[in-house]
């Protein structure tokens, strides 16, 4: 995997190839889109359940560490059972716990299913982009990742704006239930049209004191950032410093163990992987960081709805559909690195303009800004993603796959975390001034786009093709 290794030549991808990346794509969709479209209901649910605030935020807490703790083991699942049947059991599973919450009666049992939901929808990304890169082979990974990587990018971005819509015509339980038919109809129609790929390699045994260090590591750690934007600074203390001593025992153990590992952290040391595994985790953190900030300025700063809030944060997403048939069009043809750098160049200039929200920022100035950063977005995921799944070998795709889903939903929830501690300490600072205190919290976005370039100035200059 080195940065020399020339890719394989672009091929064509066919009809049956674009059905088989839909069907798959609707389980991304699903478990990506659950991870936010929850946000705007989290005030209907306390007040359904007669819990505090503090209380129902474990909703969409509990099924974030679920999500963080399920995907490292998919890699596993399925290299010893099969890409399509894991990603068929994860569906399964995800489905039987939406209905689980629709079910609910308070709000721990909510918080309970939610787990049992998070940990489907933690398989599905990592188990069906590995089993669609599969599928395609080397030569068409490129043009068909990105087509399914906007997805993650449109979840956090539609999500608030579809649950405000279910909650204005509907009860919160349709927060749920709405997974139900997408869910049947991606069973049924990945039975019949989605084929068998077996499992690459040999069946190495599952890493059990890796389970036992990296996903819990992982969910305390997450816990800990979360208590510490609640102001615990105990909780905080304690579970950030488990966090980080249970992930660096796994790395040693992943360095010293003799069998392999659940993710293994040499992945990390050969380019172009260390490069794109930065990308990803500065990316999550930028997208899922600014989706976080954005709603609550909206609603506290200018007094919007969550209805008003999601949809002038839809531009965001249009831009996330512009960008992918950009790259769809240019991934075969321009240098990785030319596409990822100016992805993150489009991020910053859209970014930029919400470090100067104090100055009562226009909404067509924030409707364009969106619009720049949707189509940066776009400019990144799909690229980063083809350097890895079409230079590594396919025993080893289940696993990088788990990795790079992994390092962007940690980039995602650690952003959101430090992010929130930011914020509320220049709320403090700031006092009644709110729309500075979000300014200021921007130009740690800005930031973010700054490490994530010196990470995309390592990956590969050229896009060489085999003969």
């Amino acid at each position: 995997m080195s940065g020399d290794t020339q890719a394989p030549a672009a091929q064509k991808v066919d009809r049956r190839l674009l059905g088989i990346a839909f069907i798959l794509v609707l389980g991304t969709f699903m478990a990506t889109i659950d991870a936010t479209i929850v946000s705007v209901g989290i005030d209907t649910l306390a007040e359904e359940f007669g819990a505090s605030v503090a209380e129902i935020q474990w909703v969409s807490t509990a099924y974030l560490l679920a999500v963080v703790a399920a995907v490292p083991a998919s890699g596993w699942l399925a290299g010893r059972w099969g890409g399509r049947r894991t990603w068929m059991g994860a569906i399964g599973l995800f489905l039987f716990g939406s209905l689980l919450c629709a079910l609910a009666w308070d709000a721990t049992s909510m918080i309970v299913f939610r787990i049992v939901q998070g940990l489907g929808g933690g398989m599905l990304p990592a188990t069906g982009q590995a089993l669609l890169a599969r599928i395609a082979g080397p030569g068409r990974t490129g043009k068909v990742i990105s087509i399914v990587a906007v997805v993650p990018m449109l979840s956090p971005v539609f999500g608030p704006l579809a649950g405000g819509t279910l909650l204005a015509v509907a009860s919160w339980q349709w927060l749920f239930l709405v997974n139900i038919p997408i869910g049947a109809a991606a069973l049924l129609l990945a039975r019949r049209y989605v084929p068998r790929v077996p499992p690459a390699g040999e069946r190495a045994p599952f890493d059990l004191r890796g389970a036992a260090l990296l996903s819990p590591g992982l969910a305390v750690l997450v816990y800990g950032l979360t208590e510490l934007a609640e102001g615990r600074a105990v909780a905080a203390a304690t579970g950030v410093s488990a966090g980080v001593l249970m992930l660096a025992a796994f790395v040693v153990h992943g360095l010293r163990t003799r069998t392999t590992p659940l993710i293994d952290p040499r992945l990390f040391t050969r380019p172009p992987f260390g490069a794109a595994a930065l990308s990803l985790v500065v990316l999550g953190a930028s997208v899922f960081g600014t989706t976080f900030l954005l709603p609550l300025y909206f609603q506290t700063g200018r007094g919007l709805t969550a209805w008003e809030a999601g949809l002038l944060l839809a531009p965001q997403g249009l831009g996330a559909v512009a960008g992918s048939v950009l790259v769809g069009r240019s991934i075969d043809k321009a240098a990785p690195r030319t596409l990822v750098v100016c992805g993150i160049a489009l991020i910053l200039v859209g970014t930029v303009p919400f470090t100067q929200l104090g100055h009562d920022l226009p909404h067509a100035v924030v409707v364009a800004a969106l619009v720049v950063r949707g189509t940066g977005m776009a400019m990144i995921g799909a690229p980063v993603m083809n350097i890895v799944y079409s230079r590594i070998e396919p025993a080893h795709l289940p696993r990088a796959a788990s990795a790079l889903n992994l390092l962007n939903t940690v980039g995602g929830s650690v952003g959101t975390a430090a992010l929130a501690v930011v914020l509320q300490d220049r709320l403090t600072a700031r006092g009644a001034d709110v729309s500075q205190a979000f300014a200021d919290t921007f130009w740690w976005v800005s930031a973010l786009c700054l490490l994530a370039a010196a990470g995309a100035s390592r990956l590969p200059r050229t896009n060489v093709r085999n003969p």
